[in-house]
């Protein structure tokens, strides 16, 4: 039974005050760029406000969501204290420094921009790199790819610089590329360990196939997408990558019994958002490959679906399980699944269902984001905010 308590608890741990900012976040940005984006306001000197729109769901959002796991899994897997206080602090206001320049980014001096933007990833490294390296964790890599953003985060503020389209739409395409990776790497790992738990606790055996050589060739074939993305990014091989990225993709999440996860709606969660990678990348080879227009809006099957919806999943299941709390959701929760489901269903095909009706459709997937989020922040924000039920630290 759970105590209520008033104790402020929010800087304990580093899932709790990125995780409520991703929320806020999330809550906020996008009703702000469909207004900007109907009303034909610019960002970044000049810019369609769509650039902005980019950015900001990685950098902004989904920077919120990885800094709140890195800082919390890297303790949990090198078996030294958590990230708490003055340090977590000073990554928080990093965050809230770089999402004040971009909002402001034309009234503001570009080199004040560059360091309020780009401070965050250093201290995370600063905060993360000495535990790993001193267990020699195995989880070293995540930190090159953490590094990776930061570089085309630069690229992306160089492309601003000089109102470059093709560098600031090239370093967007990049940057989804490698959070995608993340959620190979991350997801390959959470989603079968996660199913197979929850199956053991029904009294049966999970079952789960897990391939070896599979495993290597999907993060291999994942890096071959961003690689295709950066030279031939509309090419014939990024088509022929994404598709075989898609297959393999699908043969990998064939073996984790998805069909056995229903009346779990914080495990089914985590294989529809996997499920979205295969999709987004086969629509990516169907665009490219075969010009089919009703794929255009591939990206958005792997930004809102596979990337949101992920990321949706692991903060509602890490923030129950790091404050003490059985893991099982609210029927909000569920709803809220639900709805950004919907949100990204509508984001990918809504042009080819309704191709006269754009921006109703823009509106209507936006409403469904933002009561999603919303959802979140009045179930999660106590949770967040409030120490451990258990009384233990974090």
């Amino acid at each position: 039974m759970q105590r209520p308590t008033r104790s402020f608890a929010l800087f304990s741990y580093g899932f709790r005050p990125f995780f409520l900012l991703g929320g806020v976040y999330a809550l906020v940005m996008i009703p702000w760029w469909i207004y900007r984006f109907a009303h034909g306001s610019v960002a970044f000197d000049g810019l369609p406000a769509m650039y902005w729109h980019g950015h900001e769901m990685i950098y902004g959002f989904v920077m919120a969501a990885i800094s709140g796991f890195l800082l919390t899994a890297v303790p949990s897997w090198t078996g030294e204290r958590g990230f708490a206080g003055k340090p977590l602090v000073v990554a928080v206001l990093l965050w809230l420094a770089g999402r004040l320049a971009m909002s402001v980014s034309a009234e503001i001096p570009f080199w004040v921009l560059a360091v309020a933007e780009l401070a965050l990833v250093p201290w995370l490294l600063v905060l993360l790199a000495p535990p790993i390296l001193r267990t020699r964790n195995r989880n070293l890599p995540l930190l090159a790819v953490l590094l990776v953003l930061w570089i085309i985060d630069v690229v992306f503020l160089a492309g601003i610089a000089r109102a470059d389209v093709t560098l600031t739409t090239g370093s967007t395409r990049l940057a989804i590329d490698f959070v995608l990776i993340l959620i190979t790497v991350i997801g390959g790992r959470i989603v079968p360990a996660f199913t197979a738990n929850a199956l053991r606790r029904r009294g049966g055996e999970p079952n789960l196939v897990t391939r070896a050589p599979l495993e290597f060739a999907v993060i291999g074939l994942m890096v071959a997408v961003a690689v295709a993305d950066v030279f031939v990014p509309n090419g014939a091989l990024s088509g022929v990558l994404a598709a075989l990225a898609a297959l393999a993709h699908t043969w990998r999440l064939s073996g984790w019994r998805s069909f056995r996860t229903g009346g779990e709606p914080i495990l089914w969660i985590m294989h529809v958002a996997y499920a979205w990678l295969p999709l987004g990348l086969a629509l990516k080879a169907f665009a490219l490959l075969g010009d089919a227009a009703w794929a255009s809006r591939w990206q958005h099957a792997l930004a809102s679906g596979a990337i949101a919806t992920m990321i949706l999943a692991v903060m509602t299941r890490t923030a129950l399980g790091h404050t003490g709390r059985p893991l099982v959701v609210p029927q909000a929760i569920a709803v809220a699944y639900l709805l950004i489901t919907f949100t990204a269903l509508l984001r990918t095909f809504g042009l080819a269902v309704f191709p006269a009706h754009y921006l109703s459709t823009l509106t209507v997937s936006a409403i469904t984001w933002t009561a999603c989020f919303g959802i979140f922040l009045f179930v999660y924000t106590p949770i967040l905010w409030r120490p451990r039920i258990d009384e233990k630290p974090g």
